[in-house]
């Protein structure tokens, strides 16, 4: 699978949505998000109305990839949310082929979100997508329209 640091610029335009366009996919029931985030990030920074939250390095685990240093420093920082291969694939498929919906990753900054639209596409999901700027975009908007 590819990091996101070896992400080339084309293979981001074809895996990237802007935030205002995925919260109007959403809101016309088009897509959903997928907050990849861990869930002590979700405790300490907030979360994002109206999403599944499906955390991306215990997913990998699960899926027998290899954490970087760094994914798994970040994975051992918090409570691991248990996940089993039937509920990630139930919950997938329930969104993806049942309901017709695109998959859009957001995490924190949007670059975690790349390797988890890619990871979703390599298991046959090809509507899968991050949004840009993550979690840090949707609080700037949140803050501007308040």
């Amino acid at each position: 699978m590819t990091t996101e640091e070896n992400f080339t610029s084309e293979e981001i335009a074809k895996l990237e949505i802007s935030l205002p366009t995925s919260l109007e996919l959403c809101r016309l029931g088009l897509a959903t998000m997928i907050d990849i985030r861990q869930t002590f990030e979700i405790e300490l920074k907030g979360a994002i109305p109206d999403t599944e939250h499906i955390p991306m390095f215990e997913l990998k685990v699960m899926l027998g990839h290899t954490l970087t240093e760094d994914e798994q420093d970040i994975l051992d920082a918090g409570e691991i949310k248990e996940m089993d291969a039937k509920s990630f694939f139930t919950t997938i498929n329930k969104l993806h082929h049942t309901s017709d919906h695109l998959l859009l990753c957001i995490c924190n900054s949007g670059r975690r979100s790349l390797s988890a639209a890619s990871l979703l596409r390599t298991l046959g999901y090809p509507k899968a997508l991050s949004v840009a700027g993550g979690f840090v975009a949707w609080k700037k908007l949140q803050q501007q329209n308040s």
